[in-house]
């Protein structure tokens, strides 16, 4: 089936030079501006906008689907008391798991403070409740949770990082069936914004349900045409012992057309916004600096197996000082085994150095930022960290002007999984509320922004020969937009619309 789309105005991410593209067996089989003939179907584009399907590097597929399957809160949370009210009337069986996620107690009006066990306590004594803080971090439960889990010594029944696994440990785990209507779910809400590919966290929101499990759904989905999006694994791990399981059963070598596995994902620190991000200096008006998930001789020692491995690698860090700790164990491997084009890297990338971004560039670590998380960040860093620190943070242009690859996402479920947004407050770096601009200097140009989301995410997984272009060749993953985000005001470009997305050259 050989199709030809014309009369658009096509940025191939090369630049907005071509109005005409062919696709044939899933591919870009011309691309250019002359007339096409011998077509077996014809797509006239009316002076749309098209650009290479979005690429989102960096979320939790799996974690949506479960946000959408069950309660989410983003709606919710203007109050903490609107919150509680809302819970109330999501409670359906006396005895089953109330799950939700989507709080941020700083939106909260009457009392911006983290809930405790005894608000949980008003919502019900009977049904266990578990809340997830938007940034996953962190997490709150009521009595009944706590006694159904055996748990003692957390009286205000909140549990940060690590030890959010006591309690989503002893949550029953969900079905097969149940797995695989999550990820059809948050495909289906992907392919709307436009977004054909993604790298995404999943071994993380289920610990309970084995990664060969979660691998061979995706696989299964695939066989059965259900699977929308072509998916990167971003296998995350808290243990030497886990990591190497996985590397020895041989699931680091699955892969198939839309389903492949990526690099190793470590949890370095924790986030801001519930103040786990680890910092040299302490935040604003406290004695707390946040803290580290891995001890520094652990993390180096899981960063050295999975690089003398052969294994790409990437870490959460949004602190300065847990990237201190990251930064220096990558130096050592890199070191006594160099590795050309490794791409090895760090997702967030938020607190930082100037010292840091130098040896971020020197080490040719790739950077997989999240410029959607200016819109919130930035009403509280002013208020959280040092003058200093404010600086030089989310400074992901100047790490693009050392040379260093930077891919955007949105952490969804953290964020939406809104790649328009994300390119606006790329250029803007201002809140949709008009706060702002932090550091304007750090500003994206739109190619920039639309490359970030295209291109450098296909290069983080290694897949530019083949996607994250409109090139002859390539994939023909491909969005079409109602306008021309070259010619929109910058904080407008949230506002246009995604007309269609295409899959292999197929309209999803």
């Amino acid at each position: 089936m050989k199709i030809v789309f014309k009369n658009g105005l096509v940025w191939t991410g090369d630049g907005l030079n071509a109005s005409s593209f062919v696709v044939e067996d899933g591919k870009f089989a011309y691309v250019g501006n002359d007339e096409v003939s011998g077509a077996d179907e014809s797509v006239d584009l009316m002076g749309a906008f098209v650009c290479p399907g979005f690429n989102d590097s960096h979320m939790h597929l799996l974690g949506f689907g479960r946000v959408l399957s069950q309660v989410d809160l983003r709606e919710h949370s203007g109050s903490l008391e609107e919150m509680l009210a809302y819970l109330k009337t999501r409670i359906v069986v006396s005895g089953q798991w109330l799950i939700g996620r989507g709080f941020n107690q700083d939106y909260f009006k009457d009392d911006a403070r983290l809930p405790s066990r005894s608000d949980l306590d008003e919502v019900s004594r009977d049904v266990p409740v578990v809340l997830t803080r938007v940034c996953g971090h962190m997490c709150v439960v009521n009595s009944k949770a706590l006694e159904l889990a055996g748990i003692a010594g957390y009286e205000d029944g909140r549990f940060y990082d690590n030890d959010m696994r006591l309690i989503f440990d002893r949550i029953p785990a969900p079905s097969r069936s149940d797995l695989k209507k999550m990820i059809i779910l948050a495909c289906e809400k992907l392919n709307r914004r436009g977004i054909t590919s993604i790298q995404t966290d999943d071994y993380c929101v289920f610990r309970n349900v084995p990664p060969s499990q979660i691998n061979d759904i995706y696989l299964e989905l695939e066989r059965e045409g259900a699977l929308t999006v072509r998916i990167c694994e971003q296998c995350n791990f808290t243990t030497l012992e886990e990591l190497k399981s996985f590397v020895d059963s041989g699931e680091a070598k699955k892969a198939s057309e839309l389903f492949r596995i990526g690099p190793v994902k470590l949890l370095g620190d924790g986030s801001l916004g519930s103040r786990t991000a680890h910092l040299t200096k302490p935040y604003k008006g406290s004695s707390e600096y946040g803290f580290s998930l891995f001890a520094p001789d652990r993390l180096q020692e899981m960063i050295s197996y999975a690089h003398n491995n052969g294994l790409q690698v990437i870490v959460h860090a949004i602190g300065d000082k847990c990237l201190d700790e990251v930064l220096n164990a990558f130096e050592k491997p890199l070191e006594a085994l160099p590795r050309p084009d490794h791409r090895h890297g760090i997702v967030h990338c938020q607190v930082t150095r100037e010292d840091q971004l130098d040896r971020i560039a020197r080490l040719e670590l790739r950077v997989y930022a999240q410029s959607v998380f200016l819109d919130y960040d930035n009403h509280i860093v002013e208020k959280l960290l040092d003058p200093e620190l404010l600086k030089t943070s989310y400074s992901w242009k100047t790490l693009i002007n050392k040379g260093v690859s930077v891919s955007n996402g949105s952490d969804c479920p953290v964020e939406e999984p809104d790649c328009l947004k994300g390119i606006q407050l790329a250029v803007t770096r201002t809140s949709l509320d008009g706060t702002g601009p932090y550091l304007p200097h750090e500003s994206f140009t739109v190619a920039e922004a639309l490359d970030s989301f295209t291109f450098r995410g296909a290069e983080a997984s290694f897949e530019e020969k083949v996607k994250g272009r409109i090139r002859e060749g390539q994939l023909a993953d491909f969005v079409i937009l109602d306008k021309d985000p070259f010619k929109v005001d910058p904080k407008d470009i949230r506002k246009i619309k995604v007309v269609a997305a295409y899959l292999g050259g197929h309209k999803l």
